[in-house]
């Protein structure tokens, strides 16, 4: 790399909704079919925005699934960082972050699975989706945001 790399984190949002039977929404990235890269709701902070603002709008861009259909459990005590590997280094947002920090959220799923739609928002996302055992989430996830999920697993996890 060379000495002009970002050193910024881009703020972000994400949501970890849990259904009746104790299981988490993940859906599979349109962009990284190929690679089987599943992840769960989430994106940047927009102006004006606060944490939970931006995970909710998150959530329901890119599931369907309104404010009204989850109740917040709990928040992630700390953000969670990761930086992008090399090959995706100054070609995500612009060439300004190294990586995101991450401020999650945990929600019970109100609704029925009815509600899911993952074409709510153009363009969509998400290409399928699926709910998974917690304990399953690193496993499914980049290897690069595999630490990220680990943590929201060991904090989050035992309060579904």
């Amino acid at each position: 790399m060379s000495g002009t790399e970002p050193t910024e984190y881009r703020q972000c949002a994400g949501f970890m909704l849990a259904n009746r039977e104790g299981k988490v929404f993940v859906g599979q990235r349109i962009d990284g079919k190929n690679l089987g890269a599943w992840q769960m709701p989430q994106g940047g902070i927009d102006p004006g925005e606060n944490q939970e603002q931006a995970a909710l709008r998150e959530l329901e861009e890119e599931t369907g699934v309104t404010a009204d259909l989850v109740e917040i459990v709990a928040r992630m005590p700390y953000p969670v960082q990761y930086d992008l590997p090399e090959e995706l280094m100054g070609k995500l947002w612009g060439g300004k972050y190294r990586g995101q920090e991450q401020h999650w959220f945990l929600g019970r799923f109100t609704g029925s699975d009815d509600d899911i739609d993952l074409e709510a928002h153009d363009p969509p996302e998400f290409c399928e989706w699926q709910w998974v055992e917690p304990a399953n989430l690193p496993d499914l996830i980049v290897p690069f945001k595999r630490d990220v999920y680990a943590s929201l697993v060991k904090e989050l996890a035992p309060l579904i």
